[in-house]
């Protein structure tokens, strides 16, 4: 099976391109400005912790509160994303931030931060980095060209480990040296510079919004596109599999750091900048690997790298071959994160590509989250090296999962918007919050044709499905032997003209043609919208 990513021929861009575009580079800047920020409030709310009783639970839970709001927010983010000016978005959930950042530190300079507190604003911090992802990936691809798409998010994630390299790193001698509370006035501080650079950012093709879809409406659709599309749904897979035991390094890394290495917080932050040193080289040598290893055969040697570094630092005693172990642990995760994002980026329409990227980002935080929380409880009530041993089992197996799911091919795969159905000619315009609306089309197949109609035919439902179909059903007349009949169920008028306006893809037309490649005459295309108010059939069941 041919697997994602470069071939042999191909010459990726370089890791670098995409910081040729100015807007691109000042914004990439002013977020890892946010991102150090950000790693530099997280160690300073673990080392506030560190000396509680049940402080294993407890500065777990750091990672939970930052991420859970993730796991609860990022649909509707991506709702929000998909329907308004994300410019407009990101600068309100920045100043919101902001807020937080300086809340934190005038309690913490004040005496005043139990961990209940503590805890409480981390989550609302999590709030508002809930409301920043799926709009800033969704910005992505409209500041950077289509080719330099896996660049950027290869730069995204050095952005992050970076971060995570001198965030911890500076925290650390900031909390030996003054304390906790400056580490969380300079956060306050990052997160103003990102919203003055997007508050300067004026883009010359302001993004057209459509007529916003209602919430609830815009949430479903988003929903009903992941359930039915398996590329996403196997991408989902393939990030929940090696982020759930990953996150025990992470997790509970302080621990390790202050109770079985004997470090304070500057020795804490040598090993998260061990971790970040290792996914920067990883992410400037990603593009250079792609030409020689396929996306599967890279992800299986990530989560053999990530095996081996739980490994060892759930057994070694010995700082220097910990470091060691942290430097392959941090390439091997932003090998696996930096490929699966990309994928996402690159398979997702415009339309829908907020909402799926905040599903992709509930997966990623939601594992983190949940699994921060197990290890956190394991470690307690076994110890720590019980936790990373079993963390490691679980990663080995999860990477052996990468045959039986591996990486599906998107490289001859047309994403691109397709607006192809002829127009409406109706005798009189619905409203377009009328609804349910019931569409049939009739197709005269010879007998012969009838087996490869109905393979191409499921195609066909998929397109349907993943646009707005509630329901799908093909159904063969009695009556005669080349007449099929295919019903699908919209929500409303409104959605099923944005079927027509733009959701399908040239890989939806390419499905459509194929199957009425095998007809005999034109389709004949109904629309049936309801004859009176009164109960409807409006479920959201698969098929008919």
């Amino acid at each position: 099976m041919v697997t994602a990513g470069a071939g042999p021929d191909e010459r990726p861009a370089s890791a670098w391109a995409p910081l040729r575009t100015a807007v691109y580079r000042n914004l990439w800047l002013a977020l890892l400005a946010a991102n150090i920020g950000t790693w530099m409030q997280t160690v300073g709310a673990q080392w506030l912790l560190i000396h509680h009783s049940n402080a294993s639970t407890l500065v777990a839970l750091v990672q939970t509160a930052s991420l859970l709001p993730v796991l609860l927010l990022a649909l509707p983010a991506g709702v929000l994303a998909d329907n308004f000016d994300r410019r407009h978005l990101l600068i309100a959930v920045q100043l919101f931030l902001v807020a937080v950042a300086v809340t934190l530190t005038l309690l913490t300079l004040t005496d005043r931060m139990p961990p209940a507190l503590l805890l409480t604003l981390t989550f609302a911090f999590g709030v508002g980095q809930a409301l920043t992802l799926p709009a800033w990936a969704a910005v992505i691809p409209e500041l950077v060209p289509s080719d330099q798409l896996r660049s950027a998010s290869a730069l995204g994630s050095i952005s992050v480990n970076v971060a995570r390299a001198v965030g911890p790193a500076v925290a650390g001698v900031l909390i030996a040296r003054t304390g906790v509370a400056p580490v969380f006035g300079i956060n306050a501080v990052a997160f103003g510079i990102f919203a003055y650079a997007l508050w300067r950012w004026r883009p010359r093709n302001a993004r057209a919004v459509e007529v916003p879809e209602r919430f609830t409406a815009a949430l479903r659709a988003g929903s009903r596109y992941v359930r039915h599309s398996p590329t996403v749904r196997r991408l989902l897979r393939r990030a929940l599999v090696f982020v759930v035991p990953a996150s025990a390094l992470w997790a509970l890394l302080p621990l390790v750091a202050a109770r079985r290495l004997g470090l304070g917080s500057g020795g804490y932050g040598l090993l998260l900048a061990a971790l970040g040193v290792g996914a920067i080289t990883g992410g400037v040598l990603l593009a250079i690997i792609r030409t020689r290893l396929s996306a599967n055969q890279l992800l299986l040697i990530a989560g053999v790298l990530f095996t081996v570094a739980l490994t060892v630092v759930g057994t070694v005693r010995v700082v220097p071959l910990v470091l060691l172990a942290l430097l392959p642990a941090g390439m091997a995760w932003v090998t696996v994160l930096a490929n699966v994002n990309a994928e996402m980026q690159l398979f997702l329409p415009s339309w829908v590509r907020a909402r799926g990227l905040a599903v992709y980002q509930v997966c990623f935080a939601g594992g983190q989250a949940v699994g921060a929380l197990i290890w956190g409880l394991v470690a307690d009530m076994a110890g720590l090296d019980p936790a990373y041993l079993a963390a490691a089992a679980l990663m080995l197996v999860g990477t052996a999962t990468s045959r039986l799911w591996p990486l599906p091919d998107l490289r001859s795969v047309d994403r691109e918007p397709a607006a192809y159905w002829p127009q409406l000619h109706l005798a009189r315009e619905p409203d377009p919050a009328v609804g349910p609306v019931l569409v049939t089309v009739q197709y005269t197949v010879r007998p012969e044709r009838a087996g490869s109609f109905l393979a191409a035919m499921d195609q066909v439902r998929g397109a349907r499905q993943r646009t707005g179909a509630m329901r799908w059903g093909l159904f063969r007349p009695a009556e005669t032997t080349d007449r099929f009949v295919e019903v699908y169920l919209v929500p409303s008028w409104d959605e099923h003209l944005r079927q027509h306006g733009g959701r399908l893809t040239g890989e939806d037309r390419a499905a459509e043609e194929r199957a009425r490649e095998l007809t005999d005459d034109e389709p004949e295309v109904r629309h049936l919208v309801p004859a009176a108010a009164g109960p409807t059939l409006s479920d959201d069941r698969e098929e008919l």
